[in-house]
C-alpha cells in the first residue's frame, strides 16, 4: 500500500471497535488496527509482514488454506466460516473463539482481503448458560409434573410456579435472541461503513492525485489561472476529507460520551448570518436562499457551535439535493421557551420507503447515492439536538422536496 493510503486506512481502523485485518492475495498480514493487536496479543510490528496463520490455531491451517483460495476466487463480501466454528490464535497459545466478515479490496491494481472480527468468548459463555438454564428449567417442570400426580390438591400453586419458570426461561431466550440480532446488525453496519468511507476517500485522493500531476506541467505565467484551477480543486478536496474525518470524530466523542458542550448567550441573527454567508458560495447557478425575517432580537444560550453545525448541514443538503434556479427557504419562530428552525427546498425529495431510515447512521437514501456524501451529518445533527434537549423532524415528498424542522430549548440545561 502507498503510504498516504495506509495512514487514511489507519486513521478508519482507529475508530472500528471490532478486529480489522488486511492481508494480500499471498495471506501476508498488510495491516491491522489496535483493536485487532489487542484482541490476539501481538504488537503491530509483530503482525505486519507475517503470514494470516499466525492468527489461525494449528489445526486449521491445512484447511484454510483452501478455504481462503475459493474466497479469492468469487471476490464477494460474506461471513467466514458458515455452519462451522471459527477460532483464532492468541500470541500466548491460547485459542479463543471468534466471528469474521471478508470484504474484498482493490487498491491501484493490488487485491487485498479485509478482515472484520469479533471475540464471540462472551455470546459463547451465554449460549452455555442458556443451555444449562433450560436444563434446570426442564428439570424443574418434571420434577413438578411427577408432584402433580402425588398433590392433587396443590395443581394451582404448582402450575404457577411452572408458568413463572416457562416465562422466565423465553424471556431468557428472548434476550439472547435480541442480542444476536443487534450483533448481526452491528456487523453489517461495521462493513458498511469500512466500504462507504473507503469509496467516500478514493474518489477525492483520485481528484488530488490528477491535479498535482497537472500542476506541474502549467509553468508559464500565462498558465496561472489554470494552477489556480488545479489548487482549488486540490483544496476542496482536502476540506472534503478533512470534513469526513471530523465527522468521524464526532461520532466517537457522541459514542463515549466525550462531548462537552459550551453554552453562551448569542445573537440567532450571528449565526444565520455565517451558515447563510458559507452556504452562498455553494449555490448553484440560479439557486438562492431567503434570508429568515425579524431575527435581529431573537437570542438563545446554547452551545453556538452546535445550532451552527445543525443549520450547516441542513442548508447545505437543501442546496446539494435541489437543482439550479430552486429556492431555499429558512424560516425562524422563537416564543418563550422554545425556538423552531424550518429549512424547506424543492429538491429530490426522501423516498417514502426511506424516510424511516433518513437518521441512522452511514444510511443514504437510494435517489441520493450518486451524490457524495456519507450518511452521517444527519444523524449527529440529531444525536446533538438531543442532548441539548431539542428534537428534529421532517416531511418529505419524492422530486417535490423537504421541510426539516429543529425545535430547541432558548435556554440550555446545564
Amino acid at each position: 500500500m502507498l503510504e498516504n493510503e495506509k495512514d487514511i486506512f489507519n486513521v478508519l481502523f482507529a475508530s472500528v471497535s471490532e478486529g480489522v485485518v488486511v492481508v494480500d492475495h499471498k495471506q501476508i498480514i498488510v495491516l491491522t488496527n489496535a483493536s485487532a493487536e489487542k484482541m490476539f496479543g501481538y504488537t503491530k510490528e509483530e503482525l505486519e509482514g507475517k503470514e494470516l496463520n499466525i492468527l489461525i490455531p494449528q489445526k486449521y491451517h491445512a484447511g484454510h488454506g483452501t478455504h481462503f483460495e475459493g474466497f479469492v476466487k468469487h471476490q464477494e463480501s460474506r461471513q467466514m466460516g458458515r455452519g462451522r466454528d471459527l477460532y483464532g490464535a492468541r500470541k500466548d497459545g491460547s485459542v479463543f473463539p471468534v466471528e469474521a466478515g471478508l470484504n474484498p479490496l482493490n487498491i491501484n491494481g493490488q487485491s487485498y482481503i479485509m478482515a472484520l472480527v469479533i471475540d464471540i468468548t462472551i455470546r459463547k459463555q451465554q449460549e452455555e448458560q442458556l443451555k444449562i438454564l433450560n436444563t434446570e428449567l426442564e428439570n424443574k417442570v418434571n420434577e413438578r409434573t411427577q408432584a402433580l400426580s402425588n398433590m392433587v390438591s396443590e395443581l394451582q400453586k404448582v402450575n404457577i410456579e411452572r408458568d413463572a419458570e416457562i416465562k422466565k426461561r423465553i424471556e431468557a431466550q428472548n434476550e439472547i435472541n435480541s442480542a444476536l440480532k443487534k450483533e448481526k446488525e452491528l456487523n453489517e453496519l461495521k462493513t458498511k461503513f469500512l466500504s462507504l468511507v473507503s469509496h467516500e476517500f478514493k474518489t477525492p485522493l483520485s481528484g488530488i492525485l490528477t491535479s498535482a500531476m497537472l500542476l506541474g506541467k502549467y509553468k508559464q505565467t500565462d498558465q496561472q489561472d489554470k494552477r489556480d484551477k488545479h489548487v482549488k480543486t486540490i483544496t476542496d478536496k482536502v476540506h472534503y476529507l478533512n470534513n469526513i474525518l471530523n465527522d468521524f470524530l464526532s461520532i466517537e466523542k457522541l459514542e463515549t460520551g466525550k462531548i462537552n458542550y459550551k453554552f453562551n448567550n448569542f445573537k440567532l441573527s450571528k449565526v444565520v448570518n455565517e451558515v447563510v454567508y458559507n452556504a452562498n458560495m455553494l449555490l448553484k447557478e440560479g439557486q438562492k436562499i431567503n434570508y429568515p425575517e425579524n431575527i435581529d432580537e431573537m437570542s438563545l444560550f446554547q452551545d453556538e457551535k452546535i445550532v451552527e453545525l445543525a443549520l450547516s448541514n441542513l442548508v447545505h443538503n437543501a442546496i446539494k439535493y435541489s437543482s439550479e434556479n430552486t429556492v431555499v427557504d429558512i424560516k425562524v419562530k422563537q416564543d418563550e421557551n422554545m425556538t423552531t428552525f424550518i429549512i424547506s427546498d424543492n429538491g429530490i425529495g426522501i423516498p417514502l420507503n426511506d424516510q424511516k431510515s433518513i437518521f441512522n447512521r452511514y444510511f443514504r437514501a437510494e435517489n441520493a447515492l450518486l451524490t457524495q456524501g456519507t450518511g452521517i451529518g444527519l444523524n449527529i445533527v440529531k444525536s446533538h439536538l438531543e442532548n441539548l434537549g431539542g428534537s428534529i423532524h421532517f416531511v418529505s415528498e419524492e422530486n417535490k422536496g423537504s421541510t426539516f424542522t429543529i425545535m430547541l430549548p432558548n435556554k440550555a440545561t446545564q
